[in-house]
């Protein structure tokens, strides 16, 4: 049999670990079990990762890459701040409709890492970092098409993520699988309008 090496093993055991978590939940996500998910000895999961706390860092780090990819793309080349907004909530809305159990899973690794000062620091980057594009995306809409916000793109961002965690969450109570009900997708509708309102209170409409 062919040597593997860490770094082709690497990716593997996190496939492994989300397929299986995904199916069965966090609390199955014993090294034993992950190593027993791909077919190798527990001993390679730890030579690895070097800890059961590295192996979910580096879940939780790649059920968030292309999350965040998917937003950078979406505001890259926006024209308007509805666009911009648009293109945020429309990565979340698909990310959510098109994979519930990965979505769920994230919940309950939020939940695990929030416990642990070792993997808290995970859950604040991404945090961070969905904020820093948000945030640069507005600035740069406002820079091309001489945009005044009325209120700053920080408390916009804000305002936004917590509107789309709550329907994200929401999707997930309804327990749909990919086809949310139509009121979910109102009230997504009616977040992106709300945001802009935010935007624009008060600025160039004779107040």
């Amino acid at each position: 049999m062919a040597h593997v090496t860490a770094a082709e093993r690497r990716p593997q055991l996190i496939a492994a670990a989300i397929e299986l978590m995904a199916r069965e939940g966090v609390a199955a996500g014993s090294t034993r079990a992950i190593a027993a998910e791909l077919g190798v000895a527990q001993a390679t999961v730890h030579y690895t990762f070097g800890t059961k706390a590295d192996l979910y860092r580096a879940v939780l780090e790649s059920l968030t890459e292309g999350l965040i990819s998917g937003v950078q793309e979406g505001v890259r080349n926006a024209t308007s701040l509805e666009e911009a907004l648009g293109a945020t909530a429309e990565v979340f809305w698909a990310d959510v409709c098109e994979r519930p159990e990965l979505n769920l899973l994230w919940l309950e690794l939020i939940a695990f890492a929030l416990r642990r000062p070792d993997l808290r620091e995970v859950v604040h980057k991404y945090q961070q970092d969905i904020t820093d594009i948000a945030v640069t995306a507005l600035v740069d809409t406002a820079q091309r098409t001489g945009i005044q916000y009325a209120t700053p793109p920080k408390e916009l961002t804000r305002f936004l993520l917590a509107g789309l965690d709550g329907l994200c969450m929401g999707v997930l109570m309804e327990g749909g699988s990919g086809a949310p009900g139509a009121h979910t997708r109102k009230a997504l509708d009616q977040l992106i309008a709300a945001t802009v309102d935010l935007a624009h209170e008060g600025a160039g409409r004779g107040a």
